[in-house]
C-alpha cells in the first residue's frame, strides 16, 4: 500500500456556552481552529487526522499540505516506526499525519487504533470538563452546571492575577464543595515565588493538582516548588516528548504530566510516555488543545491503551457548536466511550470541512 494524495483543510468550529468566551491570561476565544489531514491510498482507504493550529501566526493550509504531499506521496503508511525516524516536519503537522496513518493502519485489518497500541485497558474514558477564567459568581455557576451533567473533574484557566483565581476557586468550592475535584492551570503566567504564594493560599482548597504555574525551564524551578508546598504539580508546556518526561522524572519535579500529540509528535510518543510513567508509577493526563472529532478520538485511543492514563483527561468537546466528523462523539455522565470502529473510528464530513473551512 502506498500514499497518493494529502490535503490539508483549516477549519474553525465555534464554541458554546458556558464555555465559551474561553478566557486565559493569553486570550479570550469562542471558536477552535484546527488543521484536519485527509490521506489517501492506493488500495482506497483514506486515513483522517486533526493537530491544534490556535494561537499560530501566518499558519498556511496550502504550505502544509505542499510539504505533506512532496514528503509523503509514495510511501508506505503503515510503516510509522520509519514515519517517525525520518520524517521531518515539525511536531504538530508531523502529528496530524500520523494519526492519519494510524486511521489507516487500523482500517486496513479491520481493528481499532487502540487495539493495535495493544489492546484496550479502559473502554470507557473520564473526561475532565474545562472553563476559562471566570468570577467567582460565574465560576460557582459553571461548577454545578457541570456537576448536573455528570462530571467529577473541573480544570480552569488561571494565571491573570492571583487574587482573581484565589476567588475562582473559592466559587467552585463554595458552589459545589468536594463534587468536583479540581485543577488549575495559569499557564506559565508567574514565577516560582509568586506560584509558590499562590500554592500555600490553594492549600485549604484541595486541589488535585496546580497545572504548569511556572516556565517550562529550568525544571529545577517545578523541583524546587514541589518541595515547598503540599499542592501536587503538573507539567504540561514542560512536556515535549518521551526525552522531557525522562528529565522531569530524573529531576523529581512533577506528580503528574500531561502530554499531547501536537506537541508530542502524535500517537506514539503519548504511548511511550504513558509506558514510561506507568514504570514509574507517575499518573498521566492527556492534553485538550480545543479538539475536534479526530484528535479528540486519538486521545480516547491512547487513554484506552495505556494504563497510565488513570486520571480524567482534558476535553473541550462538549462545548462545540458542531463538529467536521459525520457523527458526533458523545459524553456519558463525564466519560467517552473508546471508538470501536476500525481506525479511529470517525469520518470527516466533506460539507462541514467546506463550512468551517479557514482560506490560508
Amino acid at each position: 500500500m502506498r500514499i497518493t494524495d494529502v490535503e490539508v483543510t483549516v477549519v474553525e468550529v465555534p464554541q458554546t456556552s458556558p464555555l465559551a468566551p474561553y478566557r486565559s491570561h493569553i486570550r479570550a476565544s469562542s471558536t477552535t481552529r484546527s488543521a484536519i489531514i485527509r490521506v489517501e491510498t492506493d488500495a482506497g482507504l483514506i486515513g483522517w487526522g486533526e493537530h491544534n493550529v490556535n494561537l499560530l501566526a501566518g499558519i498556511s493550509a496550502r504550505r502544509m499540505q505542499e510539504e505533506a504531499g512532496a514528503w509523503l506521496v509514495g510511501r508506505d503508511p503503515q510503516n510509522i516506526s520509519r514515519f517517525h525516524w525520518e520524517c521531518p516536519f515539525e511536531s504538530r503537522l508531523k502529528s496530524g499525519i500520523e494519526l492519519a496513518l494510524w486511521d489507516i493502519c487500523g482500517q486496513a485489518v479491520k481493528l481499532p487504533v487502540a487495539a493495535l497500541l495493544g489492546g484496550i485497558v479502559r473502554p470507557v474514558v473520564e473526561v475532565a470538563a474545562c472553563m476559562g477564567i471566570q468570577t467567582y459568581a460565574r465560576a460557582g455557576e459553571i461548577a454545578r452546571y457541570y456537576v448536573e451533567q455528570g462530571f467529577t473533574t473541573l480544570k480552569t484557566k488561571a494565571g491573570a492575577d492571583m487574587n482573581e483565581d484565589l476567588e475562582m476557586v473559592r466559587g467552585i468550592r463554595d458552589a459545589v464543595g468536594d463534587r468536583l475535584k479540581l485543577r488549575i492551570d495559569p499557564n506559565r503566567a508567574y514565577s516560582p515565588e509568586q506560584a509558590l504564594q499562590l500554592a500555600k493560599r490553594l492549600e485549604p482548597h484541595q486541589l488535585e493538582f496546580f497545572e504548569q504555574p511556572i516556565p517550562a525551564e529550568p525544571l529545577a524551578d517545578a523541583a524546587w516548588l514541589r518541595r515547598q508546598t503540599s499542592v501536587p504539580i503538573a507539567l504540561n508546556e514542560s512536556v515535549t516528548g518521551p526525552a522531557s518526561v525522562l528529565e522531569i522524572l530524573k529531576a523529581d519535579a512533577a506528580a503528574f504530566v500531561l502530554p499531547d500529540t501536537h506537541t508530542a509528535g502524535g500517537i506514539v510518543p503519548c504511548v511511550t510516555i504513558g509506558r514510561i510513567c506507568e514504570a514509574a508509577g507517575i499518573p498521566c493526563v492527556m492534553h485538550c488543545g480545543h479538539d475536534l472529532g479526530p484528535k479528540t478520538a486519538a486521545m480516547l485511543h491512547v487513554a484506552g491503551a495505556c494504563a497510565a492514563y488513570s486520571l480524567a483527561n482534558d476535553t473541550t468537546y462538549y462545548g462545540l457548536e458542531d463538529d467536521v466528523i459525520t457523527e458526533r462523539l458523545t459524553i456519558k455522565s463525564g466519560t467517552m466511550a473508546v471508538p470501536d470502529k476500525p481506525g479511529l473510528g470517525v469520518t470527516c464530513d466533506p460539507e462541514r470541512l467546506a463550512r468551517y473551512r479557514v482560506e490560508c
